[in-house]
């Protein structure tokens, strides 16, 4: 994960960096607001590249005391504050920077400077994006895109995605809203543009808002994952039932798993310990993935009655 992760994150740094200056400089001397609205979208990526990097190098830390399973979490953290200030800066300077161009319209001038500046910028964003699709690619397998983006536990590589996707949405708005605007002599047009950029990154950081809350309040291991552990556990010689199997991500490459199962009756307690640590080994070995390992030994029927229990204890909270 980090590897790959530090790569995709350090081209859209350099890249974005980069097409911010040259962005903002175009803005300066054509006066286009669409232009500008695009230079504030590169800096707040390059800012939000330096944000993913400190939560990659926080969430690192080992465990201690204070937080026994460690700091993993605290990329997801980062990356829901990536989200807010894609939102908060990105997308709220860009549409108030074209609410003013559109009350107060004037003429662009040299606007072929933007579409130098543009066309350069998308050479460089499509670089990044496809370094990130590929990385992103590499990691989905045979899952559709927008169901392997649900399922994905490492922000890193679709905070990055997403970034440039809206990145590569917004050159293309501001192209054509420079240049229809050229055309028709209508400077309102790239007010409009700015607009449209703004509502990108709205969307872009509502999409990357909810895939990092999810992540941050407890998300469970994949389905495929959890039923090849309870295959395995299931299949364990002593073991007669496994009553639950429950898995929550601390980090992309972090997985807490908690199982409840029910052994043979007539086992020794010392073939019940024998067993345990015999899970742990092959769980650790089979899906390296699994860090930690808590067993509960518990039979299928007080499983059973304690589950009735809290879902009624559930039901009788929800109707007072």
């Amino acid at each position: 994960m980090a590897k790959g992760s530090k790569k995709v994150i350090y081209a859209a740094l350099v890249g974005n960096l980069l097409i911010a200056i040259t962005k903002g400089v175009a803005a300066a001397y054509t006066g286009s607001s669409a232009m500008l609205s695009e230079a504030i979208h590169s800096l707040v990526d390059t800012g939000n590249q330096v944000l993913l990097l400190h939560g990659m190098r926080r969430a690192r830390r080992p465990a201690d005391r204070h937080h026994p399973f460690g700091y993993g979490m605290e990329l997801y953290f980062w990356t829901f504050v990536v989200a807010i200030l894609i939102f908060a800066v990105g997308a709220g300077v860009s549409l108030y920077e074209g609410i003013q161009k559109i009350q107060h319209p004037h003429a662009i001038e040299s606007a072929w400077v933007n579409y130098l500046v543009l066309s350069v910028a998308m050479v460089f964003e499509g670089a990044a994006w496809l370094i990130a699709y590929r990385e992103f690619n590499r990691t989905r397998g045979k899952q559709g895109l927008v169901k392997a983006l649900r399922r994905s536990k490492d922000p890193t590589v679709f905070t990055v995605l997403f970034e440039d996707t809206a990145a590569m949405l917004g050159l293309m708005v501001a192209l054509v809203g420079i240049a229809v605007g050229e055309a028709l002599n209508l400077p309102v047009l790239d007010g409009v543009a700015s607009v449209i950029i703004g509502i990108i990154l709205a969307v872009t950081a509502a999409a990357l808002a909810r895939e990092s809350k999810g992540l941050l309040i407890g998300e469970s291991a994949d389905s495929e994952l959890v039923e090849a552990i309870t295959t395995l556990v299931d299949q364990e010689p002593g073991i007669k039932v496994v009553n639950e199997t429950l898995t929550m991500h601390l980090g992309p490459e972090d997985v807490l798993l908690n199982l409840s199962v029910d052994f043979e009756d007539g086992l020794s307690s010392e073939a019940v310990e024998a067993t345990v640590t015999s899970l742990e080994a092959r769980i650790k070995a089979d899906f390296p993935v699994v860090r930690r390992i808590f067993i509960e030994v518990q039979s299928w029927r007080a499983h059973l009655d304690n589950r009735q229990a809290e879902q009624k204890q559930r039901t009788e909270q929800t109707d007072a």
